[in-house]
C-alpha cells in the first residue's frame, strides 16, 4: 500500500518537517542519536539531520526510503535508512537519545508492543516525541486513517507509558499543511515525554 502511495514524482507529505516536531525537537541534546519510526519519505529525518543529529529512519516502504535518501542528498545531509516491519524490528536496549513517531498509526496490539519497545530502547533521560491523529479526526477529511482503531487519543499514549515524565501532552485541533497528504484542520494527539533516570522500566505503583 505505502509503496503505491509513495510512487509519485512529488512527496506525498511534502519535504518540510512536521511543525510540531520542529518545535518539540528543541528539547533534544546536541548530536542526539535518534530513531524515527514510520519515517516514510524522509522529511522529518532530514530536518533532524540538518540540526546536527544522527538519525536512523525506519519504514516498511522501500519506495519511501529511497525517496528519503534522495531528499537527504538534495539537502546535503546524511541519514541511515532501514527497511523494517515494526512487528519484528528490534529497537535495542537503552540505545536512543530520542525516538520519534510522527503520524505513525498502528493497529492496537502492535501499538502496545511498540510502546513497550520504546520504553526499553530509550536511554534514561531520553525523549519520545509523537504527533498522531486522534479519534476526533474522523470528523474531518483532511488526512489520516479512516479506521478508528488506528487513531490514537492522548489518554491511550499516556497509559502506555505511565512511568514517563510528560513535558508536553495535548489533544488539540490544528491546521496541518503537509503536501497533499495532510491538508487542513485536524485533530491530533501530541506528546513530548522523557524517560526517567534511575529505574525507568518499572511502572510506578
Amino acid at each position: 500500500m505505502w509503496n503505491e502511495k509513495y510512487d509519485r514524482d512529488d512527496f506525498l507529505y511534502g519535504t518540510e518537517p512536521n511543525e510540531f516536531l520542529r518545535i518539540a525537537s528543541l528539547v533534544l541534546p546536541e548530536n542526539a542519536n535518534i530513531l524515527s519510526l514510520a519515517e516514510g519519505e524522509g522529511r522529518n529525518a532530514c530536518y533532524l539531520a540538518q540540526q546536527g543529529h544522527q538519525v536512523t529512519a525506519i519504514d516498511a516502504s522501500e519506495v519511501g526510503l529511497e525517496k528519503a535518501q534522495i531528499l537527504a542528498e538534495a539537502q546535503n545531509v546524511t541519514i541511515t535508512t532501514q527497511l523494517a516491519d515494526l512487528n519484528s524490528y528490534d529497537m535495542g536496549t537503552e540505545q536512543w537519545d530520542a525516538i520519534i513517531a510522527i503520524f505513525c498509526h498502528l493497529a492496537p496490539r502492535l501499538r502496545q508492543k511498540v510502546a513497550k519497545q520504546v520504553i526499553k530502547a530509550l536511554k534514561p533521560g531520553g525523549f519520545y516525541i509523537s504527533e498522531v491523529y486522534a479519534k476526533a479526526q474522523l470528523q474531518h477529511n483532511t488526512g489520516g486513517p479512516k479506521d478508528p482503531d488506528l487513531l490514537i487519543d492522548l489518554v491511550e499514549i499516556q497509559q502506555s507509558m505511565p512511568q514517563f515524565n510528560w513535558i508536553h501532552a495535548e489533544q488539540t485541533e490544528r491546521e496541518i499543511l503537509e503536501g497533499t497528504g495532510h491538508t487542513g484542520i485536524g485533530w491530533v494527539s501530541q506528546v513530548i515525554a522523557q524517560k526517567p533516570i534511575g529505574n525507568p522500566t518499572r511502572p510506578r505503583t
